[in-house]
């Protein structure tokens, strides 16, 4: 187990993205603190910090629930001060939590300009302002000792125009964020960097199947099936606490895909996914005949794709 004695913080672990870091990171071994809202199973919603807690430790590592709603920022401060008491330390902050999902469901068809002002508080309150308490308390620590890593969990929505406009200017400013962090932090020997998902298999997604594979992004359709698990984002977060380059990332924007192909990891299926980055994936959803005479591993320079999408799309 990589992560044994490693002590990590994963925001918004109740369910989704941050319920299968949470899983990741337990399989190896660590010390998971979880937070969220929903400490108990409701019928609200799926999932609880109890359901995660209690998958985290039948996989090995030790979680510990810890209900905090990221929106406070004295809870934020509280679970801090709890996990140096307890610790004393802090390997790896995840920024997950995310307030924004109902927001967005509502409002995706509706011009910015008719959207209630929630709209915006929901995605960049808890889902940018969160994160930057988080890391800042979190950077005092690993300052301290010289060593950390903490991962924004932000999206292609940062490049791409899809859900809303709040939507997109909260993971644009995450990834900012992380360039800027990471910068300062790297002569402490701390990372700070942003991760992209793909489209991923949370709860909420397949709730919403029907109506997401009516939709598009960059003119591709949504296929949901070919998605990610909730668990690959945590392999990817596996391997960068495992990476003994790490600070070559510094700052630095990076999918979970590539990542799989950096490290070698598949999904829990066992599935590779193809980085958007990736000719041959782009070639054959349009030229199938014609991607199989391209190598796999030629991907699109990243400043070239962020160059292109902000002229065309």
């Amino acid at each position: 187990m990589s992560l044994k004695n490693k002590i990590c913080l994963v925001t918004g672990a109740s369910r989704g993205i941050g319920r299968g870091i949470a899983l990741a990171l337990g399989s190896e071994g660590a010390t998971v603190y979880i937070t969220g809202r929903t400490l108990e199973p409701t019928s609200k919603a799926p999932g609880s910090l109890s359901v995660t807690a209690d998958e985290v430790t039948a996989r090995g590592g030790l979680a510990i629930p810890v209900q905090c709603d990221h929106g406070v920022d004295e809870e934020v401060h509280r679970l801090f001060d709890k996990i140096v008491k307890d610790h004393g330390r802090i390997d790896l902050l995840v920024n997950n939590a995310f307030k924004g999902v109902s927001t967005i469901g509502k409002n995706i068809p509706i011009p910015f300009w008719e959207q209630p002002i929630e709209s915006w508080d929901d995605c960049i309150h808890v889902g940018l302002r969160c994160h930057f308490v988080a890391a800042q308390r979190a950077a005092k620590i690993m300052v301290g000792q010289k060593d950390g890593l903490i991962v924004n969990i932000s999206s292609a929505g940062a490049l791409l125009s899809f859900f809303t406009a709040p939507y997109g200017v909260g993971k644009a400013g995450l990834d900012k964020m992380s360039e800027m962090c990471g910068k300062e932090l790297k002569k402490h020997n701390v990372t700070c960097l942003s991760l992209w998902p793909g489209l991923v298999q949370t709860e909420a997604i397949l709730a919403a199947k029907d109506t997401i594979q009516k939709a598009t992004i960059a003119g591709q359709k949504v296929d949901v099936s070919k998605g990610e698990t909730v668990e690959y984002a945590g392999r990817a977060i596996v391997g960068l606490m495992n990476d003994k380059n790490l600070q070559a990332k510094n700052g630095k924007t990076i999918t979970t895909a590539d990542l799989g192909d950096e490290y070698g990891f598949t999904d829990v299926d066992g599935r590779k996914h193809a980085s958007m980055r990736c000719v041959k994936a782009s070639v054959a959803r349009k030229h199938p005949w014609f991607a199989v005479l391209i190598p796999s591993f030629i991907k699109v320079p990243w400043a070239w794709m962020v160059s292109f999408f902000h002229h065309y799309y």
